[in-house]
């Protein structure tokens, strides 16, 4: 039985992961809102949540950024993922994930990952996804390389959550997004449940809320849904995210964002 690799930052990455849906063909391509696009692809975009579990307390913070590849090809989404308050002690956490995307769909070709936990966990992970042939190479620390066949295109645990930012988001339309999770490609459905007034870091905003369910199980054990609110607006800006998870359930909240292409922006 393969082992799972569960880790405290493992907790924030549920936030990243969406509804299983029906079929996707090799060919097909997303709905995007082209001015959603601009302003979430722009290279300038930088979030700040602060994570609190059940009853408010307090347990980390994680930082999203996009921005421009120092090479110019494409863009780099990393997230860092930081403990808080009496987690220093207890499990002192200190993860970075960086996504390189490309292209007209911003699809990933490179995944590095560099996790530091618990005073004894330094583990780094490289994944190349090699899109036009659909497959996709894993390597852990030094131990053997991984490979993988798809049947089509497919998008990381980051790159999901971005491109879904930016999707035609209607009530009365879904779209599915292609993710590779737990070594294999899942099919993932994205709904609009409807909009909402909603209080945020930028005030009173009208929000789109989406409702996700994982049909699969991730880094770790999820139970219960996902809930998250997105401006209704070209920024598409995150402004909170509720899961459910096996003990209690997760918040996290915007706190502080930057863009100068969105006219929410504020740092």
């Amino acid at each position: 039985m393969r082992k799972k690799y569960t880790s405290y930052s493992s907790l924030f990455l549920i936030f990243l992961f969406f509804l299983s849906g029906p079929a996707w063909s090799a060919d097909s391509s997303l709905s995007l809102d082209q001015k959603a696009v601009r302003t979430i692809f722009s290279g300038q975009e930088k979030m700040h949540f602060s994570i609190t579990w059940s009853g408010g307390i307090k347990i980390g913070d994680l930082y999203l950024a996009v921005e421009h590849e120092k090479s110019g090809n494409g863009l780099t989404i990393t997230a860092k993922v930081k403990d808080y308050g009496l987690f220093k002690f207890f499990y002192p956490v200190d993860d970075t994930f960086t996504t390189y995307i490309q292209g007209p769909q911003f699809l990933p070709y490179r995944y590095e990952v560099h996790q530091v936990e618990g005073g004894h966990v330094n583990v780094q992970r490289l994944t190349l996804y090699d899109q036009k042939n659909f497959q996709i190479f894993y390597k852990k620390n030094k131990n053997p390389e991984k490979k993988y066949t798809v049947t089509g295109t497919v998008y990381n645990e980051f790159s999901s959550f971005f491109i879904t930012r930016a999707l035609d988001l209607k009530t009365e339309k879904q779209e599915i997004v292609p993710t590779f999770v737990d070594e294999k490609r899942h099919n993932v459905a994205v709904k609009v449940l409807g909009f909402q007034t909603r209080k945020s870091l930028f005030g009173t905003v009208e929000t789109i809320k989406v409702k996700p369910q994982m049909a699969f199980k991730g880094l770790y054990e999820k139970n219960g849904d996902t809930v998250f609110w997105l401006t209704k607006d070209a920024c598409r800006v995150p402004v909170e995210i509720q899961s459910k998870i096996k003990v209690g359930s997760l918040v996290a909240t915007l706190v502080e964002y930057s863009n100068a292409t969105c006219a929410l922006a504020r740092w």
